[in-house]
């Protein structure tokens, strides 16, 4: 498989589990680890003594009942040996670790100079390859999002929190939509961080679907038979006024709409764009947020496609591939770190909806909505765009920047565009355009 898909000029990155093992707590099975060594392939709680065992409680930060020590050296080794087994022998490009806080778990808690990072850092083998961090468990201190070595991606959940907050109408975010735009650099900084550092998401494997995302309110999770008590609580959701599959064909429309603006965001942000399998096409898990003991028809991939899903398909392709194409998006280089707000410079300059340049009141004001960005080469001949995201509910208009006389606007993407199609439309030099509510317009410069 590895070699096929390299052939096709794909990399494969192995999603690893090393925070906990199938042996769970002191009631789990005795399979491997826990009969050859137990107090030393695990972590116990200092305090808690099971006194009709006499035993400490095995460390819980996965929420699986045990934690895996790689503090202990043999533990390290088997780790490191694993690793080492995909790279030489399977031939992966790197790897994204589960809870990847528990690696650097040490006596005293979260190491950012760990004896597992420090191995990794030295490794001939591994520290050429990709390492994604997910970097946070449920233990002490857990959320490390930014924490971890110069050469590790990070799975960027502020990314995914402030994109899909924005997108349901919350007003007040353009400042944070702002800097998770330009690759989240109030956490990342650009003097110690790679540009791809932010590991950029909307949906992942264990929470809603894009299509679920702007159908339902709440989760749907009773198919798990936990009462609906497991999957997530908070997913700043919206199903924009029925919970679930409608015959309504104004808010069938809008879902879709929602699911292009999401998808543009996503890939004309800067860093590394994640995309949840399915969602390209319209994937959907009837609600379920947590659906991972779901080997049925709810988390199948559905290839026969309706036609509004093939064009949702061909929507994502097309942005997919001008992201590939330009040299500005995902790879902008950046003079500051946008905390709060984003200053303007020689490559990048903000603006209100109604021309004028972004000020402090404009960052932080409580009701907006909308935003646009301007991104340029400094050279004649470099690229030059104009982005406009509006996630209210009203129809507004957007004075374009000005340019040199003979060259003029032309419209890449509007999502408001019922068949989601990108378009080509050239506008007048001075001219404004009107964005209809929820949508966002990609513009770029024709240059005389």
């Amino acid at each position: 498989m590895v070699k096929q898909l390299h052939q096709a000029g794909i990399e494969v990155i192995l999603d690893v589990v090393y925070n906990h093992t199938a042996e769970s707590g002191i009631d789990g099975p005795i399979l491997s680890l826990k009969g050859f060594d137990n107090r030393h392939y695990y972590t116990f709680e200092r305090d808690n003594i099971n006194h009709s065992l006499n035993y400490r409680q095995h460390s819980n930060h996965s929420g699986c009942g045990n934690t895996v020590n790689l503090h202990s050296p043999w533990t390290l080794k088997l780790a490191l040996d694993s690793l080492r087994y995909w790279v030489t022998e399977m031939q992966v490009d790197g790897f994204r670790f589960d809870l990847a806080v528990t690696l650097a778990r040490e006596p005293n808690g979260f190491n950012e100079g760990s004896a597992f990072f420090k191995a990794v850092m030295q490794d001939p083998v591994l520290s050429r390859v990709k390492l994604i961090a997910e970097p946070w468990d449920i233990g002490p201190g857990g959320y490390r999002l930014g924490g971890f070595p110069s050469d590790w991606l990070e799975c960027n959940d502020r990314y995914r929190d402030t994109i899909r907050s924005f997108w349901r109408g919350d007003t007040g975010h353009v400042a944070d939509v702002a800097t998770r735009l330009l690759g989240s650099r109030d956490t990342f900084a650009k003097h110690y961080r790679s540009n791809s550092t932010s590991v950029n998401y909307i949906c992942y494997h264990d929470g809603f679907t894009m299509d679920d995302l702007v159908s339902y309110a709440e989760r749907h999770n009773l198919a798990n038979e936990e009462n609906n008590r497991d999957g997530h609580g908070n997913n700043l959701s919206g199903n924009y006024g029925v919970e679930g599959p409608t015959d309504n064909v104004r808010i069938n429309a809008l879902r879709q709409q929602q699911k292009r603006n999401l998808i543009v965001t996503l890939l004309l942000s800067q860093g590394t764009p994640h995309f949840l399998s399915g969602d390209e096409m319209g994937h959907n898990q009837s609600g379920n947020n947590n659906a991972y003991c779901q080997d049925n028809k709810l988390t199948w991939l559905n290839w026969d496609l309706s036609e509004t899903n093939k064009k949702l398909l061909a929507f994502t392709s097309a942005v997919i591939k001008l992201r590939h194409e330009s040299r500005l998006f995902g790879n902008i280089a950046l003079r500051d770190d946008c905390l709060d707000c984003c200053e303007n410079s020689d490559l990048v300059k903000w603006y209100h909806p109604d021309g004028h340049l972004m000020e402090n009141a404009d960052w932080h004001a409580h009701n907006s909505q909308a935003i646009a960005v301007e991104l340029y080469e400094a050279s004649s001949n470099g690229e030059h765009w104009f982005l406009i995201l509006n996630a209210s509910s009203y129809q507004i208009g957007c004075q374009l920047p000005k340019l040199d006389k003979g060259s003029t606007w032309q419209v890449k993407i509007d999502t408001a565009c019922a068949t989601g199609e990108l378009t080509n439309k050239v506008l007048n030099l001075q001219e404004s355009v009107q964005l209809n509510g929820y949508s966002s317009m990609l513009l770029q410069c024709l240059k005389a």
